[in-house]
């Protein structure tokens, strides 16, 4: 089939055409809800802030049932919306506001809406008594509507409005109670580590249009077909920037120290940005842009190396964190290094098919931790928990299955889509051995972090007396009961039906070097560490719990390592923050505000002063005075009137 004959098929079955609908709907709850939701009643607010979602949603299973219907019928390229007039038009630039709809822009919308919907179900029971209610729902939906312009961008500028937009918006969330320093502080030290990322993608975006002339997806992927020899180079310094800004977006080395701080903002609200939004949006980026990673072995090994060691890195720190969320902050960042690994051994469907499984699964230990903070009157230390599985059963349960299949359990969806990556990262080599075994090293870390935070959370005897533990509403345990579902069964799909589908848009995922057996000989190996972590948290917070007290009093130099960051902030601080700010008090502040800026302000009042003062004197309303300058004027108008009739005869005579 033809270029023609598809286009013809497409928009007779029309799913290309309402593309535009899925972030206009969530747009329309945002100004609806932020323009009139403080005079509206609470269910108009809650029913649009509901809607938005739910329409985006539904829109998108509508486009996914035609697209798997047609599916088969369709070439591997782009298929591309475009909404009106160019965007710029510019002597040889054209940017168009266009959407694109292809296999991984898919399965990345029906992720977005289908769990962002719950996430906004579930805030419907949370947020009920606070008084920012309307405007709460109003951040979401706005949330959504950049998030689904990112994704469905076909081009770099406008995936980079979507980008910004949900930095913007992260900032409002993260710092929702702002009246609360520290939630004010975290949305900032949000908004400027984003910042300092995104001028690395911005660098990323000039150096694509210097050399490419476009900055659309398609027309990129086909100069770089239409050029099979052109490696390395400037697409090596490309896709560093591009990595650079990912790093800032997905929390990885070394910009990462922006989402444990994020915990600040309401606990819907670190779901939907660390399971199935923000976050995945570098992941995303660099798949989208895979067919520029792909002429740059250098810069796909950076990945591999930054994601392996953000996954291990965040482990370690994720060991000895007390606060629920924080607990859970760590192994999002972590998690997402396996994502950047993936993409790093060039097995994109396998990071994209973990991406889709975490949004399951993370999403519901958010919202369970949530349910725990509810049960626990806003309590947040696990220090301070214990013995709730008899007391919130529903949220222990659900709970239950997403810490198993973050752990990487079989059968639970977790095992399937972690197994997939170190799968891949292992048949590269030597190199990819070693960036396993991180891998497999994180896996046990993770199965240790994750069992102890379900230990000291559940099980045991309660540590409080002062909390009365209750179970959520339904509105809240509802979404838990789904997202368990999903992280039981998300992964049954298997990695190869997953990539089979993807291929259109990121390739072929191959597995020709390995030998017989060896993929199940991986797996055993990562499920067994897995069951080690498992062990060594009963061991020591089931069998013998006044044991880690009494490691950490041992082993003090390492354990206040990890419990302060590593000093990374601090470090951030001396390096960065302190320099910038004594540049912007005694710089900028005293030469360029106070002697500049100053100096000139002062000059032109001066110059306003004095020439009101002339003006004052000429206006002094004594009438002799103005007989006085009029006669004056008059005679200069005379004498001007009188040189120019005589101008030649003046002339002459002043020659002689």
């Amino acid at each position: 089939m033809n270029a023609e004959q598809t286009t013809v098929v497409v928009i007779h079955h029309g799913f290309l055409l309402n593309l535009w609908l899925i972030p206009l709907a969530p747009f329309a709850g945002f100004l609806i809800n932020g323009i009139l939701g403080a005079r509206l009643p609470k269910w108009i607010v809650t029913t649009v802030g509901l809607l938005a979602p739910l329409l985006s949603f539904a829109i998108v299973l509508s486009i996914a049932r035609t697209f798997f219907g047609i599916a088969p019928s369709l070439p591997t390229q782009f298929y591309t919306e475009t909404l009106g007039q160019p965007w710029i038009n510019i002597g040889a630039l054209r940017v168009d506001f266009s959407f694109v709809l292809d296999q991984l822009s898919l399965v990345m919308l029906l992720i977005i809406t289908g769990v962002g919907f719950l996430i906004h179900v579930y805030s419907v029971g949370y947020m009920h008594g606070d008084r920012g209610y309307a405007r709460y729902f109003s951040y979401l939906n706005l949330f959504l509507f950049f998030m689904t312009t990112l994704v469905l961008a076909g081009n770099v500028l406008l995936m980079f409005v979507g980008w910004e937009g949900v930095g913007l918006v992260s900032y409002l969330l993260i710092g929702f109670w702002f009246q609360k320093p520290s939630a004010a502080d975290a949305g900032r030290k949000a908004f400027i580590v984003n910042r300092v990322g995104d001028f690395g993608f911005l660098i990323g975006i000039f150096l694509l249009l210097a050399n490419f002339g476009t900055l659309t997806f398609s027309e990129i992927a086909a100069k770089l077909t239409q050029n099979p020899a052109w490696t390395g180079g400037v697409l090596t310094a490309i896709c560093l920037c591009l990595l650079f800004g990912a790093t800032g977006k997905s929390a990885q080395l070394p910009l990462y120290v922006w989402l444990p701080d994020a915990m600040e903002g309401p606990t819907p609200v670190s779901a939907l940005i660390h399971a199935a939004t923000m976050v995945t949006a570098g992941v995303y980026m660099i798949a989208r842009t895979h067919f520029l990673f792909a002429r740059s072995p250098f810069a796909l090994s950076v990945v591999a190396i930054v994601g392996a060691a953000t996954a291990l890195f965040a482990a370690t720190m994720g060991l000895v964190q007390n606060d629920i969320k924080r607990v859970l902050a760590y192994s999002t960042i972590s998690q997402l290094g396996y994502m950047f690994l993936g993409c790093g051994v060039a097995a994109y469907s396998a990071a994209i098919f973990h991406l889709m499984t975490h949004a399951f699964f993370k999403a519901l230990l958010f919202l369970a931790a949530g349910s725990v903070i509810h049960a626990m009157g806003g309590e947040q230390d696990m220090r301070k928990m214990g013995g709730l599985w008899k007391k919130i059963p529903i949220t222990f349960w659900t709970m239950t299955a997403a810490v198993i299949a973050i752990c990487g359990i079989w059968p639970f969806a977790g095992f399937f889509s972690k197994d997939a990556i170190l799968y891949a990262a292992f048949l590269k080599g030597t190199s990819g051995e070693v960036l396993w075994f991180v891998g497999l090293v994180t896996a046990l870390l993770t199965s240790l972090y994750m069992f102890r935070l379900w230990y000291m959370t559940f099980l045991g005897e309660p540590r409080s007396h002062d909390a009365h533990p209750h179970e959520s509403p339904w509105s809240m345990l509802g979404p838990l009961v789904i997202l368990a579902l999903l992280s039981i069964g998300g992964g049954w799909i298997g990695v190869e039906k997953f990539a089979a589908f993807l291929a259109p848009s990121l390739g072929t995922y191959s597995t020709e070097s390995s030998t017989p057996h060896l993929e199940l000989i991986l797996s055993i190996a990562a499920v067994a560490v897995a069951l080690i972590g498992w062990f060594i948290a009963d061991l020591f917070y089931r069998q013998k719990p006044e044991r880690p007290a009494q490691l950490a009093a041992s082993l003090s130099g390492p354990y206040k390592l990890l419990a302060n960051k590593y000093y990374v902030d601090e470090l951030y601080g001396a390096l960065f923050v302190k320099p910038l700010t004594a540049f912007s008090k005694y710089v900028l502040g005293w030469i360029v505000d106070g002697a500049i800026l100053g100096g000139a302000a002062w000059l032109l009042g001066g110059i306003a002063t004095l020439g009101g003062a002339i003006l004052q004197r000429w206006q002094s309303g004594n009438l002799r005075s103005y007989a006085a300058w009029l006669a004056l004027g008059a005679a200069v108008l005379l004498l001007f009137a009188l040189l120019q009739e005589n101008s030649f005869d003046f002339a002459i005579f002043m020659r002689r």
